[in-house]
């Protein structure tokens, strides 16, 4: 089972969210078939295969961030190393074969958000990052080919 890693706050903010899944949402849905129920027959019912349909969406959804959960490392951020390229970081990489730099933040499993940078920790491009110090270059397997990024700048800012 491959860990998630991920921050106590985001950990939080998963829980909160399963919590207004479970006790929220689903009872309204519940409510909802119920009502659509009441109309009668059931195979004509638009809005109660909706509603279930609607149900199973978060059943499933509901169990894929309880598996999140289940499988969640929590980082603290004060015992990662500050002088190498660990979770949280947020990396200034010169890409060699463009000369063109960028800011790559490395992130937990729901956090990421590639059009802003922030890239999962365990992405090709996270995992070859992970552990290189400022100057060093990664070079990086990718669909496309291999990626060299040389490590320019690290800082955190959890």
């Amino acid at each position: 089972m491959e860990r998630v890693p991920m921050t106590q706050e985001a950990y939080n903010k998963r829980r909160a969210e399963i919590d207004e899944l479970e006790n929220v949402q689903m009872p309204a849905i519940a409510e909802k078939i119920a009502e659509a129920r009441a109309e009668g027959d059931l195979k004509e019912n638009a809005e109660y295969h909706a509603q279930r349909e609607n149900q199973s969406h978060l059943h499933r959804k509901i169990s894929e961030l309880k598996s999140r959960l289940a499988r969640a490392q929590i980082v603290d951020p004060d015992q990662v190393p500050k002088d190498q390229v660990a979770f949280g970081a947020t990396v200034k990489v010169l890409d060699v074969d463009l000369d063109d730099e960028e800011d790559i933040t490395l992130v937990g499993d729901g956090d990421e958000d590639y059009d802003a940078g922030k890239y999962l920790i365990t992405s090709p491009i996270g995992r070859g990052l992970l552990g290189k110090k400022v100057g060093e270059v990664a070079e990086i397997d990718v669909p496309k080919g291999t990626l060299k990024f040389k490590v320019l700048e690290i800082s955190y800012d959890m």
